[in-house]
């Protein structure tokens, strides 16, 4: 029997009918995660050579972003047993009950089963391709399979959260280029930095759980000493856009900063280890990090769209 069996078991799932409301399906989505995948799937989109038609560029993001909340409804069928038991995901609507566990898994396979075909038939099937693959890689390699079998699982499992560029990349072409996997190295270097700073301070609920994060199982010193090392990878990474061509110098002072900003919060983290500074330092590293790529993207899709603005409004013609 699944832990998602097991928990809906333990819901009762199957004998109570729903008292969901809208917001809790789209709770489901994972809305702030999704929003990410917008954004970085649009730099994929802009850093495509020739110009896609607005009205499908839009409905390959939509339907690019209904795969990853697709992904995140399916995370939350399988996880509801673990989530119940954290304070960061017991609100959640499975565990909080709001949402039945088969309800969820409907709603995810069923907006995943959209979201692809939406692609191929807007877009081309490549796109599609690559998209059915990140909420399989996602649901089954990373969610099922890595989280709670191995420490690296965060690191594996990035591989999912990266690939929204590449795929929009595809969805613009059909083809595929060195832009949108520059773009996803970005984003998969980012991730266990990211993400393992948080894991320093949940680490006693992931163990509690049964969840083989890098600080339960690896210890809080390896944790720091790897966050210290993909942070000096990612800060010369983050500057390959420009390094490139296909983002400007204005593009690239920001990332040397911001870069320098993540290697000077992670040496941070890995200087101070005391419990309660040590939680502060590795929440400042969690907010930075997040703060580091809304700025990278947000830039390289400011800077990819005036262009396409101005020709717009009829300039530059």
């Amino acid at each position: 029997m699944s832990y998602a069996s097991e928990n809906a078991d333990a819901l009762g799932a199957t004998t109570r009918i729903s008292v969901a409301h809208p917001r809790d399906f789209y709770a489901l989505l994972k809305p702030r995660v999704m929003y990410l995948v917008i954004l970085t799937a649009l730099a994929g989109l802009l850093v495509s050579p020739g110009h896609i038609h607005p009205l499908l560029g839009f409905v390959s993001l939509l339907a690019i972003a209904v795969g990853a909340g697709a992904s995140g409804a399916l995370n939350m069928w399988y996880d509801a047993d673990i989530d119940a038991r954290m304070t960061r995901t017991s609100t959640r609507p499975v565990p909080a009950g709001k949402i039945t566990a088969g309800e969820t898994l409907a709603f995810g396979l069923i907006l995943s089963g959209f979201s692809v075909f939406t692609l191929g038939v807007v877009a081309n099937w490549l796109a599609a391709f690559l998209l059915a693959f990140t909420i399989v890689f996602y649901v089954l390699i990373y969610t099922m399979w890595l989280k709670r079998w191995t420490p690296q699982n965060i690191v594996i499992g990035g591989a999912a959260g990266a690939l929204p560029p590449v795929v929009a990349y595809a969805a613009a072409t059909g083809t595929m280029a060195i832009e949108p996997w520059i773009l996803f190295a970005i984003i998969f270097i980012w991730t266990p930095p990211h993400f393992w700073a948080l894991a320093l301070v949940k680490a006693a609920e992931y163990e509690r759980v049964g969840v083989p994060m890098m600080p339960n199982a690896k210890g809080p010193d390896r944790t720091r000493t790897e966050i210290l090392v993909y942070s000096i990878l990612l800060a010369p990474l983050g500057v390959a856009p420009w390094l490139m061509g296909f983002a400007s110098v204005v593009y690239g002072v920001v990332a040397i900063i911001g870069g320098g900003f993540m290697i000077a919060y992670a040496v941070n983290v890995y200087r101070v280890r005391s419990a309660e500074h040590g939680d502060k330092a590795a929440m400042k590293l969690f907010g930075v990090s997040i703060l580091y790529l809304f700025a990278l993207f947000g830039l390289l899709v400011i800077e990819r769209s005036l262009p396409i603005m101005a020709r717009m409004i009829g300039f530059g013609s």
